[in-house]
């Protein structure tokens, strides 16, 4: 006997009740079909070309997330950097002459910076030359409406963190009275290391060069000669390394213009830098700080400047 399943309505005319042995019961919607399935080889292929998918996206995202914080630090770096050198700029430009005696009041000075400071040399990408960072501390005196006013900058190289910060000095007296005290302000300042006493500009700078010119566009420097004889109220120091020379200008002469350089290292290799140790007693340039730095001259930005100083006093060259 046979019996089969169905969903149709077993008192329909076709099916009596009672119409024999053989009962058909059948159903469309629960039919069981056998049929083929995937192997363990085809998943684990389809789970590894997934994988790989997956690894390509990341690569790629990853690859993003570097560019995208590369290009925010040089845009932050190239705005700080901006900032600062038109800060310096605008002290430069206001630059003016005392007038008085001679070898009088110091109106422009710079020099090497003395306070724990080795200059950092850096090897240049793709060859064996190395480029020689410098670091100058220099002073500005200017004249505006009633007052004198003196301005200086340094890098202060002797603290760990912030790494090469600069520095702005600022003093100003009524022009009736006399600016020599403005610059030994600023010596007295930077000697006894009242950094609180300045304006902290910017971390970073491992290069900060000023370098005069006088009325004929020639750099005024150790062994200065030019077309027009040397002016008096000048005074030149031997050369440092590098070739950079310090120099006073006294009186009534100025430079006619004013190349300024300056050097910031990015925030990531700054932040890096930050973290070593300063290896006391392996001074520099062996201490690993240093060793780190002279291996990150891509990460360095240079922005060069000349300011054209008109105040310049052109008899001071006759």
């Amino acid at each position: 006997m046979k019996f089969q399943v169905s969903n149709s309505d077993s008192r329909s005319p076709r099916h009596p009740a009672g119409a024999g042995d053989d009962f058909l019961i059948q159903s469309s919607k629960f039919q069981i079909q056998d049929g083929p399935g995937f192997s363990l080889v085809e998943v684990l292929v389809v789970v590894s070309l997934l994988s790989l998918i997956v690894l390509a996206l990341m690569s790629v995202f990853s690859s993003t997330q570097r560019a995208f914080r590369a290009s925010v630090t040089q845009t932050d770096v190239l705005e700080g950097g901006r900032a600062a050198v038109g800060l310096v700029t605008a002290d430069l430009r206001l630059m003016a002459p005392s007038g008085g005696t001679n070898f009088g009041a110091v109106n422009f000075f710079s020099y090497s910076n003395f306070y724990a400071y080795t200059p950092l040399s850096q090897s240049l990408p793709g060859g064996t030359v190395q480029r020689t960072n410098l670091l100058n501390y220099f002073f500005v005196l200017g004249r505006e409406n009633t007052k004198w006013f003196g301005v200086g900058y340094i890098v202060d190289t002797s603290s760990s963190s912030p790494l090469y910060p600069l520095y702005r000095f600022y003093a100003e007296t009524n022009v009736s009275a006399s600016p020599a005290a403005l610059f030994n302000n600023f010596l007295s300042t930077i000697n006894n290391g009242q950094w609180t006493n300045m304006s902290h500009v910017i971390d970073g700078v491992v290069h900060l060069v000023v370098r005069p010119y006088d009325v004929n566009g020639v750099w005024m420097t150790n062994g200065y000669t030019s077309q027009m004889r040397v002016p008096n109220n000048t005074s030149f120091s031997a050369p440092f390394v590098g070739g950079k020379v310090g120099f006073y200008f006294f009186s009534n002469t100025i430079p006619a213009a004013v190349e300024l350089q300056l050097g910031i290292l990015e925030d990531r290799a700054l932040a890096r830098a930050e973290s070593l140790p300063n290896d006391v007693p392996a001074a520099p340039p062996n201490d690993r700080r240093t060793l780190y730095l002279r291996d990150q001259a891509g990460k360095v930005h240079l922005f060069r400047q000349h300011v054209t100083v008109q105040n310049v006093d052109p008899s001071a060259y006759q």
